[in-house]
């Protein structure tokens, strides 16, 4: 067979098989009477095998006609390869070896025709975690001897597109298990210069972080108080800075917290001089730019170790010169309220440690207060300040306090309200006599609140309105018990001596008020007994003409308990006189001499 032109456009002349081939039909099934002449058979068939839907390409090319055409027919050869690379297929070829992927796609998906090795396997459709069906060290390359130790599918960190830079998916790993494959073989482990420690790479390390520096809380410093520089030693871990405090001291004298440096207080115990070889600026904070210019040590005027604020300036031997360092940028100067003066700072301020406190020097000056107490540079009036525009000197007489000024009140006679409202100036007082009278109605004096005498004209009714122990004076604990109105006894608005008690439907009971302390009780002579006033005193405005027996009667033999002399009935003649010349003695008594009776007159 001769190649002619290009496997799409070659041509084969196949005379000689063709004439080979029928020939022997010839003989084996015409008869003589069918059979064709031998120089009847076409050997000038040409056939263009790009139009048979199997182009020849790669190894097909160089392959002899007959070696697909059995039997010279043509016709129907099987085109899948399959039918002719496997074992037992119709021609004897290459075909799939005991261990090769166990698939059932055409040879054509992964094998090329030019050859037949390299294959390429294509993983479209593989079912996820299928991959060690292949990937098994046999069919095809599996984990290496120093692959992580894992159950996981292949897919779980390879991609399909390339084999190595797979990334290990490290959820599900459990807890303090790193080490299984961060050992520095299966994947990396310690670095040379790793902290000294045998704590699990995830007391510190962030599982599945892309780099190491990332870390979840930094080193677990639980338990560790000292030793410090063993790791912080600048190789291991951060070291001293460049620019630390000279020190050979161990870091935990000073560093405490295991989560920054910053914070740090210097422990100064034992330190109290030679502060300006770390205060310098550069080591450790030094003079600010608004430092009082001296040249005097550090210690000289600060003493906590804790705090540059609080210094107090040596001011030993300084008595002038006070605004070359309080010009209000080295230290403290006049505040915007100050008073406004051109005086040096030592004529007013004689302390060294407070500006408060000082006097200012008001000799000379009498007028022109508001000047200055305009409340902005010195105090000015209270908000509850008497209105006036009157200047400050026409009340205010002292130059050391505001208090003791006594209010000028010439000419004024009237409108007392508009400062005594209780904001201004003293108002009325919760228990004042309620009323809506002006001040100047009952208040006389412009020094005294006390001794104004309440104006009663026209008042007839209702004292007890004010006349309740607290507005005004109420009833005395010695007073008659009653709930009647203080107007039925008391006609005087002066005093309350004078009044007269009404007696009105009182017939009984007298001895409630009559006991001696709220009204006028038994003198000391009365006649003895606890019968009731009203038994014998029927009058309400006198107790004299009273009369006993009538009501009452007298026990025989016993009339002198009464009826004798020192005794006496108020103006009763009951008693005995001292001319009596009866024949019988005291203590005889009246009735059983045979004189008198026990009823009747004597």
């Amino acid at each position: 067979m001769t190649q002619l032109s290009s496997w799409t456009g070659r041509r084969f002349f196949v005379r000689a098989l063709v004439a080979g081939l029928l020939a022997i039909s010839s003989f084996a099934l015409l008869t003589p009477d069918t059979a064709f002449a031998q120089g009847s058979i076409r050997t000038d068939i040409e056939i263009d095998h790009s139009s048979t839907g199997f182009p020849l390409s790669g190894g097909h090319a160089q392959v002899v006609c007959e070696r697909c055409h059995l039997q010279g027919i043509f016709r129907g050869t099987p085109t899948q390869c399959m039918q002719c690379h496997s074992p037992g297929g119709r021609v004897v070829s290459t075909f799939k070896p005991t261990n090769h992927l166990p698939t059932m796609v055409n040879c054509s998906s992964c094998h090329r025709t030019t050859n037949w090795t390299p294959a390429f396997f294509t993983h479209n459709g593989v079912a996820p975690g299928t991959c060690s069906k292949c990937h098994n060290q046999s069919t095809a390359a599996g984990k290496s001897a120093s692959h992580i130790p894992t159950t996981m599918s292949c897919d779980s960190c390879h991609r399909t597109v390339g084999w190595t830079g797979a990334a290990f998916k490290h959820t599900g790993v459990g807890p303090g298990t790193c080490v299984t494959c961060h050992n520095g073989i299966q994947a990396p482990g310690k670095s040379a210069g790793h902290v000294a420690t045998a704590a699990s790479c995830d007391s510190c390390h962030r599982v599945g972080a892309a780099n190491w520096l990332l870390v979840s809380n930094g080193y677990d410093h639980t338990g560790i108080t000292t030793g410090c520089a063993t790791c912080h030693n600048g190789t291991t871990a951060r070291g001293k800075a460049a620019s630390h405090v000279p020190t050979t001291q161990p870091c935990e004298t000073c560093h405490r917290s295991t989560t920054t440096f910053l914070g740090t207080a210097f422990n100064h115990t034992g330190i109290t001089t030679g502060c300006a070889t770390c205060h310098n600026g550069s080591t450790a904070r030094g003079k600010a730019a608004s430092h009082v210019p001296t040249t005097q040590s550090c210690e000289t005027c600060h003493r906590s170790t804790t705090t540059f604020t609080g210094a107090t300036f040596n001011h030993t031997g300084i008595t002038t010169g006070c605004a070359a360092c309080h010009n209000g940028t080295a230290a403290r100067g006049k505040a915007a309220t100050h008073v406004p003066t051109t005086a040096a700072c030592e004529t007013c301020h004689r302390s060294t440690t407070t500006f408060v406190g000082t006097a200012f020097n008001h000799t000379g000056i009498t007028t022109g207060c508001a000047t200055c107490h305009n409340g902005t540079t010195a105090r000015g009036k209270a908000a509850s300040h008497v209105p006036t525009t009157q200047p400050c000197e026409t009340c205010h007489r002292s130059t050391t306090t505001f208090l003791g000024t006594t209010f000028n009140h010439t000419g004024i006679v009237t409108g007392c309200a508009t400062c005594h409202n209780g904001s201004t100036a003293r108002g009325k007082a919760t228990t004042h006599v309620p009323t809506t009278q002006s001040c100047e109605t009952c208040h006389r004096s412009t020094t005294t609140f006390t001794g104004a005498v309440f104006n009663h004209t026209g008042i007839m009714s209702g004292c007890a309105t004010c006349h309740n122990g607290s507005t005004a004076r109420g009833k005395a604990a010695s007073h008659v018990p009653t709930t009647q109105a203080c107007e039925t006894c008391h006609r005087s608005t002066t005093t309350f001596t004078g009044a007269l008690f009404s007696h009105t439907g009182i017939t009984t009971g007298c001895a409630t008020c009559h006991n001696g302390s709220t009204a006028l009780g038994k003198p000391a002579n009365h006649i003895p007994g606890a019968t009731a006033c009203e038994t014998c005193h029927r009058s309400t405005t006198a107790f004299s003409g009273s009369r006993y027996h009538s009501s009452v009667v007298a026990t025989p033999g016993q009339c002198n308990t009464c009826h004798e002399r020192g005794t006496n009935w108020l103006g009763v003649q009951g008693k005995r006189p001292s001319d009596h010349t009866g024949r019988e003695a005291a203590p005889n008594s009246c009735d059983n001499s045979g004189c008198h009776r026990v009823s009747g007159s004597f």
